[in-house]
């Protein structure tokens, strides 16, 4: 297992992860590891499916109850959501994104992984304002599901 405070990057192996059955439904992957105040994602959830147990403890997920609405991406200061969702052999990825060129629908982009590195091409499918962050949904290999946590258009 990476240490994150070594390199600075996290790995699945750092999160509580899904089932493959809660990610079939998609849900919101917590990417939040570090102990500050911060809560917002738990005030956005329309489900409670977010928690704390203090206001400076790491946000939980309640993945049974994540409906995958996607209203805590854009809504993090520290844009560390990730809503995934797997379908036959690919998987949506919704991320923020807060670069310019703005994708657009149907753009072929690459996918990449924490590091920056190019892992795939991914087909974006959704784009929106989720107040002051853009909101990118992406078509990308289901293999790379939990690696894939931004694009380059």
């Amino acid at each position: 297992m990476s240490d994150y405070n070594t390199t600075g990057l996290l790995t699945p192996q750092n999160l509580q992860l899904p089932t493959e059955q809660q990610l079939q439904k998609g849900v919101a992957i917590l990417e939040c590891i570090q102990e500050i105040p911060c809560n917002p994602c738990v005030d956005s959830c329309p489900v409670h499916a977010i928690s704390m147990k203090d206001i400076n403890a790491p946000p939980q997920m309640d993945y049974d109850a994540c409906i995958g609405c996607t209203k805590c991406v854009g809504i993090c200061p520290g844009l560390a959501i990730f809503v995934v969702q797997h379908i036959g052999d690919m998987a949506l990825v919704t991320l923020p994104y807060e670069f310019y060129p703005v994708p657009k629908v149907n753009d072929r982009v690459k996918g990449l992984d924490r590091e920056g590195k190019t892992r795939c091409d991914a087909t974006v499918k959704k784009v929106r304002k989720q107040g002051k962050t853009l909101v990118v949904t992406v078509e990308i290999p289901r293999s790379l599901s939990m690696d894939i946590r931004n694009v380059r258009v």
